[in-house]
């Protein structure tokens, strides 16, 4: 029996055909897991590079399973550590490439949200909306791509604007053991920044912490122009540094949009440590205090990406959890040798209740000189020198031993104490204007006996 199709039913009889075979999952190339030790998970027969993401027990499409990362490559198998919660691992355990790859979302509708190291939502506000995908790994701007750092941005704090001025696109480090007030500064200066867009980077925090800063130190308005990307100190090395890395990837879209975006990352030495744990359990050896020598390279790649370029500026504030109060660990002084500037956090003024406890003699930004005029010049001079002669007599004072009339520097300091603590304390929810902060210290030089320059029109 002869069947005749006219045309229109055998291309709709085609269109059937095509579109069942389109439906049919496209192959999926697997590898398995040939060990597992600890952290890490050795894989072969898949082919792979370092920075890949595969996932490990994934489904017969490829889906499912704990994602991971390659962290290094030989020959034949490949060394992976998980992103997630669930790691266990034996052999035998199928390998998949993961679909999301090593792209992160950007893009305005990532304000007011929270997010953790991949991107993800975890703020209960639904889907991410007005997003694209970007890869998360993005080059430095060339040395003669950036533009100069001239123009001084503010951030609401007197302490920090004045004696440590800050320009657009540069980074600097919040120096200080735990407990000392880092975290509450870093909300203040997200709160009072004049910078468009703040993204804020919390590595390695105490989940309880994360709740608090975000509710009670950030609050709705801080959030309100804030992208926070979020990895708690419970979660696997691998998303410990990724969140660092999505935190810098997203200010750098803004960047690149011509918008100046300030990034905050809390903190610098947590993100050191999970490369620690990461170099460490791919066989690097270690080194200084333990860290292996890539800690240190990660470290210079991460804070170079912050900057400016020729569109707009990310201007970069890391805090540096020092060991025992000493300044002088290989994070904190690998830090300092890269960072243009760092702001020193006193516990001795956090005892006694000095908010913000920046020690601003024992502080220094690398780029005042090119953000500031010659009149903020001469009156953050003043006033240095009669606080620098203070503390050099202060144990005199303390014993009883100073006499009166031998240093005028240091007596007109002495005198000035309340003045200078009222200009050097700030409360949380106080944030100071450029023009205030500068007219302030005006007044200061003034107390202390110097000729207040005027500021430039």
């Amino acid at each position: 029996m002869t069947v005749t199709l006219s045309t229109a039913d055998l291309t709709a009889h085609l269109a059937r055909h095509v579109a069942s075979i389109r439906r049919l999952a496209a192959p999926v190339a697997y590898g398995t897991v040939v060990s597992s030790q600890g952290l890490r998970a050795t894989i072969g027969g898949l082919a792979v590079a370092v920075g890949d993401v595969v996932s490990v027990g994934a489904g017969p499409d490829g889906l499912g399973g704990v994602e991971a990362e390659v962290v290094a490559v030989n020959r034949t198998e490949a060394t992976v550590m998980p992103l997630a919660d669930g790691w266990a691992p034996f052999a035998g355990t199928p390998v998949a490439r993961s679909h999301r790859g090593g792209q992160v979302p950007v893009g305005d509708g990532l304000i007011g949200r929270v997010i953790d190291g991949l991107g993800r939502p975890i703020d209960g506000k639904g889907p991410l909306a007005g997003v694209r995908s970007v890869p998360v790994q993005n080059p430095a701007p060339k040395a003669l791509d950036r533009a100069p750092v001239n123009a001084q941005i503010g951030t609401g704090v007197r302490a920090v604007d004045t004696f440590t001025a800050l320009g657009r696109g540069q980074r600097i480090g919040l120096f200080a053991g735990s407990g000392v007030g880092k975290s509450s500064l870093l909300s203040m200066i997200a709160r009072g920044t004049d910078a468009e867009v703040s993204v804020i980077a919390l590595v390695g925090e105490r989940g309880r912490e994360v709740r608090g800063f975000l509710e009670d130190d950030l609050g709705p308005a801080g959030l309100a122009r804030s992208v926070v990307v979020v990895a708690t100190g419970d979660e696997p090395a691998m998303m410990r540094r990724k969140a660092a890395f999505t935190a810098t990837r997203i200010a750098e879209q803004f960047r690149d949009e011509g918008r100046h975006a300030v990034l905050m990352m809390d903190s610098l030495t947590r993100v050191a440590m999970a490369q620690r744990e990461i170099g460490l359990s791919a066989g690097e050896p270690p080194a200084t205090r333990g860290y292996p020598p890539s800690t240190f390279s990660l470290l210079a790649q991460l804070l170079e990406r912050a900057g400016t370029d020729r569109a707009g500026s990310v201007t970069g504030i890391y805090t540096v959890l020092v060991d025992g109060d000493d300044h002088n660990d290989p994070v904190a002084d690998s830090a300092r040798s890269i960072l243009d500037g760092h702001l020193v956090l006193d516990r001795a003024l956090a005892v006694a209740g000095h908010f913000p406890s920046i020690d601003v003699l024992a502080s220094i930004s690398r780029v005042a000189s090119a953000v500031t005029d010659a009149a903020d010049k001469v009156n953050i001079t003043s006033v240095r020198r009669a606080m620098a002669e203070q503390r050099d007599v202060q144990d005199l004072v303390d014993v009883g031993a100073y006499v009166p009339g031998t240093r005028p520097l240091a007596d007109a300091a002495l005198a000035a104490q309340d003045e200078i603590n009222g200009f050097l304390r700030q409360d949380m929810d106080d944030s100071a204007s450029l023009t205030e902060a500068w007219s302030r210290l005006g007044r200061l030089a003034a107390v202390l006996g110097a000729e207040p320059a005027g500021r430039d029109a």
